[in-house]
């Protein structure tokens, strides 16, 4: 239950929530959308909504087949279960949210182990350092099948470059590659680039849209539709077949059309945030890392103190010692000014 939970529901006053950019809500045209959909049920595959939001998304990854899921934990759950049986092993980056913010889903239900490869404070990965990690065909080791890689990681977009040589080259080898993509539209923009073309090289590619396209719920993976079958037998098995889900892709297709052109508004708003919070002498801020919606704040001793505060003045963020603010659909021009006001105001007492 969230820190905040015994007093917003009562307060009835509007939160500038920097906590993540999964907290959007659903505009009046995203629930008008809904209204208007087609449904069927799914897990029988009549839901007509459903299907046109996964052959859209295949198009666009430029992938043979994809499947709709309720979640980015489960596609890419459902993702290295397709790909991995148990006893096989996936190499993942130390930081990737797969390894360290999923429970660890493909090791407890799949049996399927997760090696951790080490990433630089942009969240790349070296390709030596993968290679290193591929076992030799020897019984003490589990086989090496997967490598997952991340874009953006931490809001930092990915060298395409280093990105598709690491795939191509463990292609080669005989494994295979996926790519959570969970805000690789963010990536795209930030790049003026087609999210196709930074998924050419990946096997199989997760989307998330409860993030910045904001949705309230749903993801997509898609792939080759031997393996994309194979998955919707996953997420059947983990609970993950709904009947009329093309409420939630109705939103999908809504977030793709509408929300997504907007992305490019989160990032100039998180580049503005950072440097104006950034010359507040008591605050640590990385300019480098702030390259789409994130900022990350050091506060140090003041983290509880600042988050207190920042409350009282209907601003949420988190009390760690490094704080992610992220940047959304529901933070305005107004909100920044008033948070850098607030920030302001709180370094100054």
């Amino acid at each position: 239950m969230s820190q905040y939970a015994d007093i917003m529901p009562d307060s009835g006053a509007k939160f500038i929530d920097f906590r993540s950019d999964t907290v959007t809500r659903p505009s009046n045209e995203m629930k008008q959308a809904i209204l208007d959909c087609d449904l069927g049920d799914d897990v029988y595959g009549e839901d007509t909504t459903v299907n046109a939001l996964e052959e859209k998304i295949s198009c666009m990854l430029n992938k043979e087949a994809a499947l709709f899921l309720p979640s980015g934990t489960m596609s890419n759950l459902v993702s290295m279960l397709s790909h991995c049986k148990r006893g096989e092993e996936v190499l993942v980056g130390d930081q990737y949210h797969i390894f360290d913010a999923e429970a660890r889903g493909a090791s407890v239900l799949g049996g399927v182990a997760l090696h951790p490869v080490k990433t630089d404070k942009f969240g790349a990965v070296k390709s030596e350092d993968i290679l290193a990690a591929v076992k030799p065909d020897d019984s003490h080791y589990p086989i090496t099948k997967l490598v997952c890689l991340e874009n953006t990681v931490s809001g930092c977009v990915q060298n395409q470059t280093d990105m598709d040589e690491i795939a191509i080259t463990v292609k080669n080898m005989g494994l295979n590659v996926h790519l959570d993509g969970a805000r690789l539209f963010n990536a795209a923009i930030a790049q003026n680039a087609k999210v196709g073309d930074l998924a050419k090289n990946f096997d199989t590619v997760s989307i998330c849209f409860s993030k910045g396209i904001g949705a309230p719920a749903g993801s997509v993976m898609a792939g080759p539709k031997d393996l994309v079958d194979y998955a919707r037998r996953q997420r059947k098995l983990l609970g993950g077949g709904m009947r009329q889900a093309g409420v939630l892709a109705a939103c999908c297709h809504y977030g793709l059309e509408h929300n997504v052109p907007l992305l490019k508004h989160d990032h100039k708003k998180a580049r503005y945030l950072a440097e104006a919070l950034s010359v507040i002498a008591d605050l640590s801020i990385d300019l480098d890392l702030v390259q789409t919606n994130m900022l990350f704040i050091n506060p140090g001793e003041d983290a509880a103190s600042l988050s207190a505060f920042l409350y009282e003045h209907k601003i949420l963020i988190g009390s760690a010692d490094t704080v992610r603010m992220v940047i959304h659909l529901d933070i305005s021009e107004s909100d920044i000014e008033k948070t850098i006001d607030a920030f302001r105001e709180f370094y100054r007492n």
